[in-house]
């Protein structure tokens, strides 16, 4: 099983950095983010999880924010990742990560549990990997949210 599942992220985080490095080079003017983040969830066709994290970018912006999954698919299971990276392709500003991406993934853990994913948002890519405890097997297609904190 956790061949499998290492076989899994390994595909998927390497589909996600084959896309963030097949994005242009970064114009003058844009900026470098990367997101830390946590968060905690549960799977069972229906897919739902919710954290909190920080952006931060390269010419000094940087928020706090909430992060939403919803989605669903053939998926079954309950996580809590923590101290997970994203990383996104250049923007002009820190605005432009805001707001709504589309994933596909495919996940296996057992006792600890991994995720990685490739996202896009639009001309904005979204490359996250994370580990954490729970159980998780399956695939499903997803919305990743990212909102500023209240």
């Amino acid at each position: 099983m956790r061949h499998v599942a290492r076989f899994i992220l390994a595909s998927i985080l390497s589909f996600g950095l084959a896309a963030l490095a097949a994005a242009p080079a970064r114009a003058a003017g844009e900026t470098k983010c990367v997101m830390k983040f946590s968060m905690k969830g549960w799977s069972a066709f229906y897919k739902t999880s919710k954290g909190e994290g920080t952006i931060t970018c390269d010419n000094g912006e940087k928020a706090a924010v909430t992060i939403k999954l919803t989605g669903g698919g053939i998926t079954f299971g309950k996580t809590d990742i923590k101290d997970a990276t994203g990383t996104f392709s250049a923007v002009s500003k820190l605005e432009n990560l805001l707001g709504s991406y589309g994933s596909a993934e495919a996940e296996a853990g057992a006792a600890k549990s991994s995720t990685a994913q490739a996202l896009t948002k639009g001309e904005v890519s979204l490359a996250i990997a994370g580990t954490g405890e729970g159980w998780n097997l399956g695939v499903s297609g997803s919305k990743f949210t990212i909102a500023r904190k209240k």
